[in-house]
């Protein structure tokens, strides 16, 4: 039996355990052949938990809600029951589906909320506690997905899992100990009077066990009751006292009046293939049709060829100023898609493209028209139905508020303009159509896509990454589609990023060829390495069967069956 399965059935059958200095370590897969299907998540246990429920007869979905929950255990720094995201359906007939359960602003959330009596943003306001927390929307985006797709329809069964982990605890893994570490002091300082496996004095280091009863007994109530185990009840109660306690906005009735929607995906053609993906408060479809058009009449020359990323950094300049003017939460503002996805729109705003020359992005406006840590999971079923699932807190995790009941609260305020032209988290500049107003939605960046060959499933995938998701997902599709690569290869290989501001183009370090970096650099292109970007999941449709691919870049794991 592989030694995760028995890790697995060890931490779920155990009743108690105490772990005393001695290491575990998980064996990873980043990549599978597959002939019936599989998964890849950014934790090896969240993954097996995904197999299960598949080799059980659920279908993508009912994996998917379990694998979520998992994630809010096995992976707190994004994934969550206090933040919110989104998700891509293709069932097994072709029918496509867009699930958003972003976070909401509270209904006493104001514009200025962020602001100093001269009108100029207070630091850390929108990032760090209570304020910093909008509506979370992921258990009722669960509760949606599982009433209208489930196979299995066990919500019990897909909960049992998380609520096992969280209460007889996981195994901690290098990367998850260095990280809890480095935040140790956030935790204490947000959190002074809260008793937690977050803010204690331990050290933690490879192979601790990391419990959390509070945890469990949150997913208890969600497992008894559903969503209204968590948007009524205790779980509220405490959340809404401790909100007034700290002084945050959200109320019973903000939690009362959560709902999850389903909207109509972003669908468009590049060439023989059909990309689908999330419509707006994501700013993911839209961009990504944009990115698509702008290089479909580009004659590629190669993989990270000066002409090559010279195109895709201009057409990345001009959609990412697009982003920043015109798109938010559709429920409040018009947002013309269907011409911002339309190949003329993007064909005039490359009419001023210089292939040897960069466009500065103070020149680079929007056209003219009559919110970096989250996780994402790709997965295939038996019967060939999909799901691309991006959920966050937004920051590494979130608002580093942690709720009387165990689980961390979101950051995501942060993605609403602050104030016009001011930088979020990421860099992230916004305008009118992302203000602050209560009630809605604020603007995102995740990309949860499933294409489309010849009407036939071909690739689902996605990426954390904050502003680095669109441009992401993008690449590994163009290094397939253009390319030749594998999804493994797609996944791993370097990746390059530019939002229009700042001026500079992102790319990991020790990755591109010095020779094409002072190409770019001549052509007036600022270059600035930076750490990995995202840790994306995906699967491809080949000749050989599904092939499953898990990021190099963190603890993800595939598996197939």
């Amino acid at each position: 039996m592989p030694l995760l399965i028995v890790m697995l059935v060890f931490l779920l059958s155990a009743s108690s355990y105490s772990c005393k200095n001695t290491q575990k370590s998980y064996v990873t897969t980043k990549s599978t052949i597959s002939q019936s299907g599989g998964l890849a998540t950014a934790h090896p246990l969240a993954t097996e938990v995904g197999i299960q429920i598949l080799r059980d007869g659920g279908n993508a979905v009912d994996a998917a809600i379990a694998v979520h929950f998992a994630l809010a255990v096995v992976y707190p720094s994004a994934g969550n029951i206090g933040g919110g995201g989104f998700m891509m359906y293709r069932d097994k007939e072709g029918g496509m589906y867009a699930l958003d359960f972003r976070e909401k602003a509270p209904k006493l959330a104001t514009q200025d909320m962020y602001l100093d009596d001269n009108q100029n943003v207070i630091p850390g306001l929108s990032t760090k506690g209570s304020l910093a927390v909008g509506v979370p929307g992921a258990v009722a985006g669960m509760e949606a997905a599982y009433e209208r797709f489930s196979q299995l329809k066990d919500w019990n069964k897909l909960l049992e899992p998380a609520i096992t982990l969280a209460r007889n605890g996981f195994y901690l893994t290098a990367l998850q100990a260095e990280k809890l570490n480095k935040k140790k002091s956030t935790f204490v300082e947000i959190n002074p009077a809260i008793e937690s496996p977050f803010t204690n004095s331990k050290s933690y280091v490879e192979g601790d066990l990391f419990v959390q009863k509070d945890l469990a007994k949150t997913l208890t109530a969600i497992q008894n009751s559903m969503s209204e185990g968590f948007y009524q009840g205790e779980v509220a109660d405490k959340l809404v006292a401790q909100m007034k306690e700290r002084g945050g906005l959200i109320t019973h009735d903000d939690l009362q009046a959560y709902e999850a929607i389903w909207r109509d995906p972003i669908t468009f053609m590049y060439k023989e293939y059909t990309v689908h993906s999330m419509p707006p408060p994501s700013s993911g479809g839209i961009l990504l049709a944009q990115l698509f058009n702008g290089v479909e009449a580009h004659d590629f020359k190669g993989f990270h060829s000066t002409e090559d990323m010279h195109r895709i950094i201009e057409v990345e300049s001009r959609s990412y100023a697009d982003r920043a003017h015109f798109i938010g939460d559709q429920d409040f503002y018009s947002i013309p898609v269907r011409e911002l996805t339309s190949k003329s729109y993007m064909a005039e705003r490359m009419s001023d493209y210089d292939e040897n020359n960069a466009t500065l992005p103070d020149s680079t406006s929007h056209g003219n028209i009559e919110s970096e840590e989250t996780t994402h999971f790709s997965i295939v079923d038996q019967a060939g139905g999909a799901v691309a699932l991006t959920t966050t807190l937004n920051g590494s995790y979130g608002s580093s508020l942690i709720a009387n009941g165990g689980y961390l609260l979101n950051n995501e305020m942060d993605d609403f303009s602050s104030k016009v032209g001011h930088p979020n988290l990421y860099g992230l500049v916004g305008a009118e159509a992302n203000k602050i107003e209560p009630e809605k939605r604020m603007l995102s960046s995740m990309t949860p896509t499933i294409v489309e060959k010849d009407g036939q499933l071909y690739m689902v995938l996605g990426t954390p990454g904050g502003s680095t998701i669109i441009t992401s997902v993008f690449q590994a599709c163009i290094n397939v589609m253009e390319y030749g690569m594998s999804m493994n290869d797609a996944i791993q290989s370097c990746r390059f990023h530019h939002q229009w501001k700042p001026s500079e183009v992102f790319y990991e370090e020790d990755c591109l060829n010095p020779s094409i970096i002072k190409n770019l650099q001549s052509m007036g292109h600022t270059m600035k390495s930076r750490s990995p970007i995202g840790r994306m999941e995906g699967i491809l449709v080949t000749k050989d069967g599904y092939e499953i691919a898990a990021d190099k870049r963190g603890d993800n794991h595939a598996i197939g069956y």
